[in-house]
């Protein structure tokens, strides 16, 4: 198992279990961008760049929902459209473990 160091915001959610719905944790995106972050970010590692804390939340948003195009008429298509790349509502599918620093394994 390789072991990265992935800094997440002290009041985020604990990462869900797989399959389980997304609360928001960030894990996925703090550690790779997927399909439609890697268009946004222009990169294929690390944290996507379209990730977004809400403050008023308490856990990280997709910049690309949370943050549409202008356009009245391509709003709602680019909303449905990103919400489908993304797999929004379809569950937890980062295949990841979380562990404090001070607990990481070796």
């Amino acid at each position: 198992m390789t072991a990265r160091i992935i800094h997440i915001h002290s009041a985020a959610p604990p990462k869900p279990a797989y399959g389980a719905p997304c609360n928001g944790c960030g894990l996925c995106c703090l550690a790779e961008p997927c399909p439609l972050g890697m268009l946004v970010s222009r990169r294929r590692t690390g944290a996507c760049v379209a990730l977004r804390w809400s403050e008023a939340a308490q856990c990280y948003r997709c910049g690309v929902l949370a943050d549409p195009p202008d356009q009245r008429v391509g709003r709602a298509l680019w909303r449905a459209l990103a919400r489908r790349w993304i797999g929004a509502g379809l569950g937890c599918d980062a295949d990841l473990a979380a562990f404090p620093a001070e607990n990481a394994p070796e």
